[in-house]
């Protein structure tokens, strides 16, 4: 489940409109993010995570860098020197891959943030803080799936596709912080506490 195409649509102007006139860099590539739709975060965790090729979770500025202009994002040198300072807190010249996807993310109020953990929890019928395809039998009902009903894909695959709209370093898993940084953007497209936690029931028969 993704957040409404309207929803989606309407966030994605804001976020351009906003981008004219904001100063600040962490909110600056917040917005360059929100403006490609709610999973722009996820995305750019996507490309950061497949530059990671030591599998360490730090990225130096090069990777950095790098990262920002795989994704596409049109940022000044200035402005990209400023941002990664910004993250590397301690001055080592390296930041932490989680604790920059995690400040990255719009901020959120604490109903919101509930209401995510009981889907994750919900789902996650393990109990082993990862979503996989296991867990999602007797949970997720793929028999209406167009796919699965024409016979092109197995129960397997369709569980596997659905996965895919929350698992950033595609490894058939979706780790707490992948289900959040999804959510978060679908978040930012809300502006009612009461809409965004009634959707999320609604989605996940909570």
């Amino acid at each position: 489940m993704a957040g409404t195409a309207r929803h989606d649509y309407e966030m994605r102007q804001k976020a351009k409109q906003q981008l004219r006139s904001c100063k600040d860099p962490v909110e600056l590539l917040r917005l360059q993010c929100l403006s490609r739709g709610s999973s722009g975060i996820k995305g750019l965790g996507r490309v950061f995570r497949i530059m990671d090729d030591d599998a360490n979770r730090k990225l130096d500025f090069a990777e950095f860098k790098k990262g920002l202009r795989d994704y596409g994002l049109s940022l000044e040198p200035g402005e990209v020197q400023t941002m990664f300072g910004h993250f590397d807190k301690d001055g080592s010249g390296s930041i932490d891959f989680d604790e920059f996807l995690l400040n990255l993310r719009p901020p959120m109020s604490k109903a919101r943030k509930e209401v995510i953990m009981q889907a994750f929890n919900k789902l996650d019928k393990t109990g082993d803080n990862v979503i996989t395809i296991a867990d999602l039998k007797g949970v997720y009902n793929c028999k209406h799936h167009p796919k699965y009903k024409s016979g092109e894909w197995t129960e397997d695959q369709v569980f596997g596709e659905f996965l895919k709209s929350f698992d950033e370093n595609m490894d058939g898993t979706v780790t707490h912080d992948e289900f959040f940084n999804y959510y978060a953007g679908v978040s930012a497209s809300i502006d009612t506490d009461v809409y965004f936690c009634l959707m999320m029931r609604n989605a996940w028969k909570l």
